[in-house]
């Protein structure tokens, strides 16, 4: 069972990394958005695999959520056919190069050179309970509110963001040929 847990893990950490490339590959907000959201998850499932379960959902369920909410400022600003129309996603390329050479030879060095401080008592006896406890605290029915209140608050933003849609322009059975926009300067497309 242990060489098929590590091939998972090798191939999820192939697909996080072959994902993040893709970000800068491909030429569109959305695609650079579901690209960074499966590397995201994969790295969740890594974590999943190293058998830290809190940490590992947390990971998937708040990267799933920041990319969605990414895609739905998107839709919201931008609508969705500029966001899926080419562009480069890579600016101030030879800036932006040498700013993450020198960090990387800094944190590189900082957790090479810089002593380790040696572990003082012994880890509780439910480590991810512990973690849950250390990092929500007493905030955990505040989060239980919130997250509906945010989801909701999403959808409200897309639906007043979007003045118009498929089924004003073509009807309700998505049949109206040609499509009437209610918004002038409208191409009457899907």
């Amino acid at each position: 069972m242990s060489i098929l847990v590590d091939i998972v893990f090798w191939v999820l950490g192939g697909l996080a990394i072959a994902s993040a490339v893709m970000v800068f590959v491909v030429d569109s907000m959305a695609r650079a958005t579901y690209a960074l959201a499966v590397s995201f998850v994969a790295v969740g499932f890594m974590v999943l695999l190293l058998s830290q379960n809190y940490a590992g959902v947390i990971t998937v369920l708040m990267m799933l959520m920041e990319m969605a909410i990414m895609a739905v400022y998107m839709v919201m600003f931008m609508g969705m056919n500029p966001a899926l129309m080419p562009m480069s996603m890579v600016h101030s390329n030879k800036a932006a190069i040498a700013v993450a050479a020198a960090t990387f030879v800094v944190l590189g060095g900082g957790a090479l050179l810089v002593p380790w401080p040696t572990r003082r008592g012994t880890p509780p006896a439910h480590l991810t309970a512990a973690l849950g406890r250390a990092l929500m605290g007493d905030h955990m029915l505040v989060m239980i509110v919130f997250s509906p209140v945010m989801v909701a608050t999403i959808v409200g933003g897309v639906v007043l963001a979007s003045h118009r849609g498929r089924y004003d322009r073509m009807g309700d059975d998505l049949d109206r040929r040609p499509p009437r926009d209610p918004a002038p300067g409208g191409v009457g497309e899907r």
